[in-house]
């Protein structure tokens, strides 16, 4: 396991079924970076309770709007017009690393925040992904257990 949070989002996200299970996730309203944080948390042992979920929300909500969120939008606008125009391409994928860095800066701030929970605490390993996922609309289960079984294999 990896001990910083983007060295294991990027070894999980590359898992199988883990991208298709993000993104749909994320098509339900549910921050990805959350999800990736609360496995991550679940993988250390820390103990899930409501006053660690909302720092998190704080945190991550914030940051979502105001950077990650028009990164996505605008490289999600000009994905049509991209497939015909090669410097519109160009700039689309620099929009995507800067969409990308983003969300490294938010996995960052979610750790220095999360690296003095104490570990080796937590019993229910459904708690974060639940807790992260909280609030979504339509949220899959099914997905969400089927990110658990790509990352822990349970």
């Amino acid at each position: 396991m990896s001990s910083d949070l983007w060295s294991f989002s990027l070894t999980t996200y590359a898992r199988p079924g883990v991208e298709r299970s993000c993104l749909h996730l994320q098509s339900a309203g549910v921050n990805v970076c959350l999800l990736l944080c609360g496995l991550w948390l679940e993988q250390r042992g820390v103990a899930c309770n409501e006053q660690r979920l909302q720092q998190l929300r704080d945190i991550a909500g914030p940051w979502d709007a105001d950077v990650v969120q028009p990164l996505r939008a605008l490289r999600r606008q000009w994905k049509a017009a991209a497939s015909e125009d090669a410097g519109l391409d160009d700039l689309r994928d620099k929009v995507k690393t800067l969409e990308m860095e983003a969300e490294r800066h938010l996995l960052l701030r979610l750790e220095r925040l999360a690296l003095s929970w104490p570990q080796c605490e937590a019993t229910d390993l459904t708690a974060w992904l639940e807790g992260v996922a909280a609030g979504a609309a339509h949220l899959d289960r099914d997905a969400l257990h089927q990110l658990r079984v790509a990352v822990t294999g349970t």
